[in-house]
């Protein structure tokens, strides 16, 4: 067996033992909703630390801890979610430039002090907007159509890429990613969310599915170039080793990360 179709065997084990136990977690909501949430955000810090930083000291920890703790706030006290989120992002700020104004280089202390406060947006970010939305009216279904949106981008936007694919999107970044795979991403998004709404989630509207469809079809990919160019950046192929077949954490949620809070404020503010 060639060592892409084991990574491939890898992929789908993973996905068929991992899925089943994501959706039953967000079933439960409360705090096991949130468990698996913080899970994700601590082990997204840790990883974008170590990948810019190319180290697991103690900053780097730290930072991972106060990244998965967001995504708990609302499980304990969901009225104190933004003043947790505003008011540990002060703490990230002034404890890493400290740490860095002593235990750093000064040419490279503003850059460390960087990384870290943008490791704990990167890692909690996205994680906390789905365990708020969890406990929104029809929340579990609201979290599942940020994963809808996001897995049926990936999927179309892969086979219609492979199919299809002729216009290099962002080369210098991504090779692999076509605009002929950017639209059928679209397709699936859009379609996918149609799917929620027939069989799972009729709440949802006609509107709704365009809507969140397109604009994930949008932040999604834009989640992962992203991702993509940090990695180029700091010379590394994965974030993580800890997903057999799939890379790191960051490197399954880089999407998810910044559709979640399109959904939330969507949710929010914008549906009636």
């Amino acid at each position: 067996m060639t060592e892409k179709n084991k990574n491939l065997l890898w992929r789908l084990l993973s996905a068929l033992v991992a899925l089943p136990v994501v959706l039953f977690l967000i079933y439960l909501g409360g705090w096991a909703s949130a468990g698996l949430f913080a899970f994700g955000a601590a082990l997204c810090a840790f990883e974008y630390g170590r990948m810019t930083l190319k180290e697991r000291s103690l900053p780097v920890l730290a930072v991972a801890a106060l990244a998965g703790a967001m995504p708990l706030v609302p499980a304990w006290r969901p009225e104190l979610v933004y003043a947790a989120v505003t008011t540990t992002t002060a703490v990230v700020l002034f404890a890493a430039s400290a740490w860095n104004l002593v235990a750093s280089p000064l040419e490279q202390a503003s850059a460390r002090t960087a990384h870290l406060l943008t490791g704990f947006f990167y890692g909690q970010i996205g994680l906390t907007a789905l365990s708020v939305t969890r406990l929104m009216p029809d929340g579990g279904w609201w979290v599942v159509a940020a994963l809808v949106i996001t897995w049926g981008n990936d999927t179309m936007a892969y086979f219609a890429g492979r199919f299809l694919g002729r216009h290099k999107l962002y080369p210098a970044v991504s090779p692999n990613k076509t605009w002929e795979g950017f639209a059928g991403g679209v397709v699936g998004a859009v379609g996918f969310l149609f799917v929620q709404r027939t069989f799972f989630f009729p709440q949802l509207t006609v509107l709704d599915c365009f809507v969140l469809g397109v604009g994930g079809s949008i932040l999604g990919p834009l989640g992962d170039l992203c991702e993509s160019a940090l990695k180029r950046a700091h010379g590394v192929k994965d974030s993580g080793r800890i997903l057999p077949g799939h890379g790191g954490m960051l490197d399954r949620l880089d999407a998810l990360i910044f559709n979640a809070p399109l959904v939330l404020l969507y949710v929010q503010f914008v549906r009636p």
